[in-house]
């Protein structure tokens, strides 16, 4: 066995030249069909008006895609899932209903555990999309409708092991995808419920109610509190701040560590002053049902590192610090 650092740098480059081409040659293909009458656009339509789910079939490389592609379906609003051919002819293919439509990805066209199962799918009448290599292929007649994912050649330098054919399987599966989240009107926060463990589901789904600290958490002292007051509730509650408020729980102000600071700094008394006067009045807040991303931006924008939360009266129920939103993983 030999290696050479620049035949391994030389066949990367020509795998990323082979591959883009093939995406180009199928971009082509899509553009020289009609809209109403284009395969493409006749796959979308059928898996948006089926009432049940898009069945994704395919074998060895073939089936990694189908499971890659029933995933990216699933998670963008069009249900989805993925039966193993071999699998379909042994009892699963009683999974597959005639709301349903299959979505059958083949190179050769030719794959046997596919064509065993063919006939039965004609005969309950489900719709069958083809990915395929080989348009008259026995998959291509079988199919209504045919997505032709061939390629001049493999990126292997044998021409033999799929990779430029399973890139293009990839991409049409995609594209499939993306036309679809378009036409239901699928968005990001419908994305975010599908992905609540994940980042942008933190982001989307995450409130400001559910990384406050709530009630007595929350440091608060009344105005006419005096100086020693104001400096033991923000050292017991680890804020980094407190917030001012009347009888009637009513925001009026935030008291810092930065405003200390720079009280010290000016030389000014403080032993003399009481909570009302050390005070910024009317702080900006937020309300709990806020998403704690808008409380981040309301943060960062302003540059500020602590925000009370007030409900629908300017009553305070909680706060939060940018140490709160970390935690949470918000930022």
């Amino acid at each position: 066995m030999s290696f050479s650092p620049d035949r391994a740098l030389q066949l990367a480059q020509e795998t990323f030249a082979i591959e883009a081409q093939a995406l180009h040659n199928t971009g082509l293909r899509l553009s020289h069909a009609q809209a109403e009458n284009a395969s493409f656009v006749q796959a979308v339509r059928t898996m948006l008006t089926a009432r049940g789910r898009v069945v994704v079939m395919g074998m060895g490389k073939s089936g990694h895609v189908g499971h890659k592609i029933a995933a990216t379906l699933a998670s963008t609003g069009t249900p989805a899932f993925f039966v193993h051919p071999a699998e379909a002819g042994h009892g699963d293919l009683g999974m597959v209903t005639d709301a349903d439509v299959v979505l059958a990805i083949s190179n050769s066209g030719e794959s046997e555990e596919l064509a065993r199962i063919l006939p039965v799918l004609k005969r309950q009448s489900i719709p069958l999309i083809a990915i395929t290599g080989n348009p008259k292929s026995s998959l291509g007649q079988h199919a209504d409708i045919v997505l032709d994912s061939s390629v001049e050649k493999e990126a292997c330098p044998l021409n033999l092991a799929p990779t430029a054919s399973t890139t293009v399987q990839m991409a049409l599966g995609d594209a499939l995808a993306v036309a679809l989240l378009d036409a239901r009107g699928f968005k990001a926060e419908d994305f975010a419920r599908s992905h609540p463990g994940g980042a942008l589901g933190r982001k989307l789904l995450t409130t400001v109610a559910d990384v406050m600290r709530a009630g007595n958490a929350a440091p608060a002292v009344a105005p006419e509190a005096d100086f020693g007051t104001v400096m033991r509730e923000m050292s017991s509650k680890g804020l980094g701040a407190t917030m001012v408020v009347d009888g009637k729980g009513q925001l009026l102000g935030i008291f810092t560590d930065g405003d200390l600071r720079r009280l010290l700094e000016s030389g000014a008394d403080l032993r003399t002053q009481t909570a009302s006067a050390l005070m910024h009045a009317a702080p900006r807040s937020i309300r709990p049902d806020a998403l704690a991303a808008d409380a981040a931006r309301l943060m960062e924008e302003h540059r500020i590192n602590s925000l009370p939360v007030v409900d629908g009266e300017g009553r305070l129920v909680g706060a939060l610090n940018t140490h709160d939103l970390m935690r949470a993983k918000v930022i």
